[in-house]
């Protein structure tokens, strides 16, 4: 009697015979020896913030010309008039493509599909090769099978075409709205290759979104991980700004944490407690600026004098004009019931026990709110070639179900939002199946393989699913696939086979949803060349914006 195999928890580290021992904080988090983590924010910093909303104050004349003077842009602007921005990097090499969004040649998964060999490449067995449309989508639910009638495994609820059992998609599905979050959703996908195991792809656009425009009313940039990037893979080196590092936000307390004032709050209580404290705040920047002028005269022989003081006021106002802004205020993603709860998107319990749920739910509230004006949120163990094919499956669908939260959570609030989701590398099968609970009888994912490798972006547009430039609500492919399963890489758009043109790609896409994009090339050259239409997938959703 065959011995029954266990499928390995969402967070169980993954051990390869084929890789080396990991050395680095990158090889632990794509195997999963670490994850992210998460804590419920408590204390005093709850009670500091549980109070009533308040009306958000201005700084006071004098440091508004202060501000003015020291050339300090204090923000207050939510996302500075743009999309919100999110990325997923999916830490090991996920499978993007194929068991998840469908692919083709550069007719399209339709009109030029893959091979039966290219599909098992992929992971999908013939039996589960997709043949067209399934126009009638699951009932909502967390544990909903898409399409078990009459299927020829093939949705297109999200207008992106997935495979009909794809992980991503149920993981998605079971957190949206069906009738409204899901029809206002489109997306395209980009065959790219990447190096496999390796956090050297330039993958995170977060510096070119933030480049745009995109900023937040606290921060500009955040990410899961304390990193250059936010993630585990780096940003394009031509992008980066040290200035514009991302904050650390893997968790309701690193949230609240970015409107700390001590304990300012619960020493001056009462009525005019709020009123009090940004008053104590207010004076510590006079203060601080009247020592600064007296340090003028000590600064020799260090540079441009007035402009080190003036970066060095400029902390001091922002830390003021933060706590003008938010003191009393609750932001909170624990304490947010359209994110836990009865009518929330995770369950108390489940946002309780997982890290992975928190820190989703802490970089989607700071970005769709507008304290952010884009973040990363990384998640590990998506090196899952284990000689099985529950464990990506498993994987998969816990991503699907952030992805999905993010695009829920943004419905409510009633705002756009663009989520770009990535991994370094990819996996191949060699068509052995497993027919395990969680397997599906889809095929062993076998091994690394970057000729399989692909990203993809979704659009959420509370006016309508986006449009693509025909004027259709059909999802677009950008650069194609080989029939069997290998990106296509000769005549192909430069983001097929270079990772900097990758991210350009998308920076241009996010410029188009504004209507921007005959400003791209002044804004990053002509990298992409000058047949820049090819590369866009859809029509503005929202008017420009001067930034």
């Amino acid at each position: 009697m065959a011995k029954r195999r266990h499928s390995l928890h969402p967070d169980a580290p993954l051990y390869h015979t084929d890789h080396r021992r990991p050395v680095t904080r990158r090889d632990f988090l794509r195997q999963s020896f670490i994850s992210g983590s998460g804590v419920v924010a408590g204390g005093a910093l709850l009670s500091l913030l549980g109070n009533p909303r308040l009306a958000q104050a201005d700084l006071s004349g004098d440091l508004q010309a202060l501000a003015t003077g020291a050339g300090c842009p204090l923000t207050g602007l939510g996302s500075g008039g743009k999309i919100p921005f999110i990325c997923f990097d999916l830490a090991g090499g996920a499978s993007m493509v194929g068991s998840n969004v469908l692919v083709g040649g550069r007719g399209g998964y339709l009109d030029d599909p893959l091979s039966v060999a290219g599909y098992s490449k992929m992971g999908v067995p013939g039996d589960m090769v997709p043949g067209g449309v399934d126009t009638n989508p699951p009932l909502n639910g967390p544990n909903q099978d898409i399409n078990t009638s009459e299927d020829d495994f093939t949705d297109i609820t999200l207008g992106l075409p997935f495979h009909s059992d794809s992980g991503f998609l149920r993981g998605i599905l079971s957190r949206t709205n069906l009738a409204n979050t899901a029809t206002k959703v489109n997306g395209a996908v980009i065959p790219a290759r990447s190096d496999n195991d390796t956090a050297n792809n330039p993958h995170n656009p977060m510096y070119g979104i933030a480049a745009i425009g995109a900023d937040g009313e606290i921060t500009r940039l955040i990410g899961s991980r304390s990193s250059e990037s936010g993630g585990n893979s780096v940003a394009p080196a031509l992008l980066i700004k040290p200035e514009w590092r991302p904050t650390k936000v893997d968790r309701p307390s690193d949230v609240t944490g970015l409107v700390e004032t001590g304990d300012l709050l619960s020493v001056l209580s009462g009525p005019s407690g709020p009123t009090d404290v940004r008053a104590v705040m207010e004076s510590a920047v006079r203060l601080s600026d009247q020592k600064i002028s007296l340090a003028d005269t000590q600064l020799t022989g260090i540079g441009d004098n007035e402009r080190i003081l003036n970066l060095i006021r400029c902390g001091y106002l922002k830390s003021a004009d933060i706590a003008d802004r938010f003191v009393g205020v609750n932001i909170d993603p624990a304490q947010d019931a359209d994110i836990v709860g009865p009518n929330g998107i995770f369950s108390e319990a489940e946002f309780n026990s997982s890290g992975e749920f928190r820190k989703t739910a802490s970089v989607m509230k700071m970005v769709i709110d507008g304290y952010a004006g884009a973040g990363t949120i990384q998640m590990g163990g998506y090196d899952y070639h284990t000689g099985d094919r529950a464990v990506g499956e498993i994987r998969d669908l816990r991503a699907g179900i952030c992805i999905g939260a993010c695009l829920e959570y943004a419905a409510k609030r009633g705002k756009p939002l663009m989520i770009y989701v990535f991994s370094d590398g990819s996996v191949a099968s060699n068509g052995t199946l497993d027919n395990s609970e969680n397997g599906r009888g889809k095929g062993v994912w076998t091994g690394d393989n970057s000729s399989t490798a692909a990203s993809f972006f979704l659009v959420f547009n509370p006016n309508g699913r986006p449009r693509n430039l025909a004027g259709t609500e059909t999802g677009v492919q950008i650069g194609s696939f080989r029939p069997d399963g290998s990106v296509e890489t000769v005549n192909a758009p430069l983001a097929a086979n270079d990772v900097n043109m990758l991210v350009q790609t998308v920076l241009l896409n996010y410029m188009a949803l504004h209507g921007e994009q005959g400003d791209y090339s002044n804004r990053f050259g002509n990298g992409l060349g000058t047949d820049l239409d090819s590369l866009i997938a859809f029509q503005p959703i929202v008017a420009p914006t001067t930034t």
